[in-house]
């Protein structure tokens, strides 16, 4: 408070330099899925060094014709060769004919966005070449395309997102200047997190879903943890009409600054557990996702107070009404009345309530995952129509072909012909295989480099490359073909391409999940042992947290897999929910369930420190802060809409899973479960041993003495 205006200017400056950095932070993102280390990445290192493709940089032409001669499919091929002489660099590794349309591969040496940036140009190349039909995709061409729908995406649940919130605050604090301050608390921590993640960027993987989850999340919980610590404030103010704005400031930041500091360091530590997984893709998005809330942290200790002190008792005064959260009587409203009916009948509460979501997360057991949706993009854009030309005509593998590489070990090995007989062996065992399409071997380029060391085989499987069985035949590649091929020992074979990526993909995550479970579920507890000074609340708050997420994973099941809601939403209907989306929805309704358990349970704790029992502290908490989390998650709901709204798979099943996670939480969860199971334990909600691991519990002291140390 002593050096506001030189605070408020640093943000100020902060959040004109995110406004720079957050159109130039799309340069550098990608789309990689790459495991590090694994076996889908040696090959792809070697197609790299060696076939000199670069995947991230490689478009593919399809051209569909009819009935063409021999002579025009080379004419289709020469014109194609002109036209990637627009891009620097460029080489055309293969054409191929295959049922009625020419797909080509052209390789660049760009990174992902410095190749997007040639989509243009190499399809007005074609178009002028006499190739009008040909539809150009890749990697480059879709990030091409979908980065404006992201924005869009993007832009239009933020207006959603700051409408909704803007009359929720004026129903919650009344016509007042106060309502301003969330907004420009959320400007100045999404500022910060984006200039952080622009400079994290230049040096790590950051995938292009990144501006939309530091956005869009970051505006619910920021504006969120604004609302809880301005509406501590006004209630200061009117319930003390003596007391100065100094005080004030200094009592709401030791109640509401304290938890809202709390509930960000419980949402920072459920996205720090994602750094467990060796996985650049989700890594990044637990980098992102980590730098909301501590930024959230920065600038409720700096910024929000100084904001406070500007704002004064006149700024928290609403001119027409007072808003619903300003009610002392902990006796009388409908809060109240369900607080009452909960401490009244509580086991019956309990075990309805359980009964209830135990119904809807029972869907949970026909989960399916995916390491990916490739097809599952918006059908308007021209590298989806390119996809569908091939998938209609080679089926949905033909997109995504399995890549075998083959070491011999030394130069001009790949065209002996013990190698080429090898290779012709394999092929015609692979063809027998049901769920094969296509083969691709020979004896010169593309599938010998010019060294002669290395050999490659494409394999075009039935299927997409998440589906079952196409990750079933991943495994019997390596497992059982592979291993029998006829190559001479010293051959090492490696299988690469987007299927084996993502099988590795979902094996890293497999092997990583349940510590990340476990290492959340530790840190979580210590901190509200800490928080709470007791031993049964955390342990309450974590199998309550848990009970969230298990029925967050059956509403992907609900709304994807049996399409119950998909058309009043407009969401995709897959089988398959996306491996990185069921990771991040438990590190981030993790640290969000534990948000509304800390604002929950320390307003009853501090009235069982003011010498209420253990029933009144239930309902003096329930009425004082169900409004502020009900308004807090509408809020969060409202901003999540930008992913649920959007045309992306991944981001529509992040947004339906952290929607209902949320809702489910802020409505069944915290008003019903928590309160009847805390109205059973008694008085043991606030046990604790004396000392346990360093906290001290001094014993419950009489009332008249509590009284006089607070």
């Amino acid at each position: 408070m002593r050096h506001r205006f030189s605070i408020l200017a640093t943000w100020l400056l902060i959040i004109a330099i995110g406004f720079l950095a957050a159109p130039k932070l799309n340069d550098h993102l990608t789309t990689s899925l790459s495991v590090p280390g694994s076996e889908s990445a040696r090959a792809d290192a070697i197609l790299a060094q060696a076939f000199n493709e670069n995947i991230e940089g490689t478009f593919t032409v399809f051209l569909k014709f009819k009935q063409a001669s021999r002579s025009e499919i080379a004419g289709f091929k020469e014109s194609i060769e002109l036209a990637a002489k627009v891009i620097p660099t460029a080489v055309v590794t293969q054409q191929r004919a295959v049922g009625g349309v020419l797909f080509a591969s052209i390789g660049t040496a760009f990174s992902l966005p410095k190749a997007a940036s040639y989509t243009n140009a190499l399809r007005a190349a074609l178009d002028n070449e006499g190739l009008s039909r040909a539809k150009v995709t890749g990697p480059p061409a879709i990030y091409r395309d979908v980065t404006p729908i992201l924005g869009d995406d993007l832009r239009r649940g933020e207006v959603i997102a700051v409408v909704l919130a803007f009359f929720l605050l004026i129903l919650v604090l009344g016509m007042c200047r106060a309502i301003v301050v969330p907004f420009i608390f959320a400007a100045a921590t999404i500022s910060l997190a984006i200039s952080l993640v622009y400079l994290l960027a230049q040096k790590i993987l950051m995938v292009f879903y990144v501006p939309n989850i530091i956005e869009l999340i970051g505006l619910g919980l920021a504006i969120d943890y604004s609302l809880l610590i301005v509406h501590r404030f006004r209630v200061e103010i009117m319930e003390n009409p003596e007391i100065s704005i100094e005080d004030a400031i200094l009592q709401t930041m030791q109640t509401a600054g304290r938890t809202v500091i709390l509930s960000g360091f419980s949402v920072a530590i459920g996205l720090a557990t994602l750094f467990l997984v060796p996985v650049p893709f989700v890594r990044s998005l637990g980098i992102a996702g980590l730098i909301v809330p501590i930024t959230a942290i920065i600038a409720t200790l700096t910024l929000q107070p100084a904001l406070l002190s500007y704002l004064g008792s006149q700024g928290v005064t609403a001119k027409s009404f007072k808003g619903l959260m300003t009610r002392r009587d902990v006796t009388t409203g409908f809060i109240a009345g369900v607080a009452q009916f909960v401490v009244r009948k509580p086991l019956s509460v309990l075990l309805s309530s359980l009964a209830l979501l135990a119904v809807i997360a029972s869907s949970v057991f026909w989960l399916q995952i995916t390491p990916s949706s490739l097809t599952a993009t918006p059908a308007n854009l021209e590298s989806a129509k390119a996809l569908i030309i091939a998938t209609d005509r080679g089926g949905p593998g033909i997109i995504t072909p399995h890549q075998i590489v083959i070491d011999l070990g030394a130069p001009d090995r790949a065209t002996t012909p013990w190698a080429l007989k090898a290779s012709a062996e394999l092929t015609k065992r692979l063809l027998k295989d049901p769920e094969i399409f296509v083969v691709a071997a020979g004896k010169e380029a593309p599938f010998v480099e010019e060294s002669g060391r290395y050999l490659r085989i494409l394999v075009i499987g039935r299927h997409e490359m998440g589906a079952k069985r196409t990750q079933k035949l991943v495994h019997e590649l390596r497992e059982k073909y592979l291993p029998e091929a006829g190559f001479p020992r010293g051959t090492h074979i490696y299988l690469g391409g987007a299927p084996a990526q993502g099988v590795d993909l979902l094996q890293k995550i497999f092997n990583s999940f349940p510590w990340i479970v476990l290492l959340a579920l530790a840190l979580a507890f210590l901190i509200l042992l800490r928080a709470f000074r007791s031993i049964l609340l955390p342990l309450k708050a974590i199998l309550l947290d848990l009970v969230s997420i298990a029925v967050s994973y059956a509403s992907l099941v609900i709304v994807f897999r049996f399409g119950i809601g998909s058309s009043l939403f407009g969401t995709y209907q897959l089988d398959q929910i996306e491996a990185w989306v069921l990771v991040f929805l438990f590190a981030v309704l993790f640290g969000l369930s534990m948000d509304y358990e800390v604002f929950l349970v320390s307003r009853m704790r501090e009235a069982w420190k003011r010498g209420a029992s253990n029933s009144e502290a239930i309902i003096e908490g329930l009425v004082h802060t169900s409004g502020v989390i009900t308004a807090a998650a509408i809020i969060l709901i409202a901003a999540l809409s930008g992913f649920i709204g959007g045309h992306f798979a991944g981001l529509q099943q992040l947004g339906i899973g952290l929607a209902f996670g949320i809702l489910i939480d802020a409505t069944i969860i915290r008003g019903l479960l928590l309160p009847s199971a805390m109205v059973l334990l008694g008085k043991w909600n606030w046990w604790l041993p004396k000392t346990i691991f360093g906290i001290s519990n001094s014993k419950a002291l009489p009332l008249e003495e509590r009284e006089t140390r607070l």
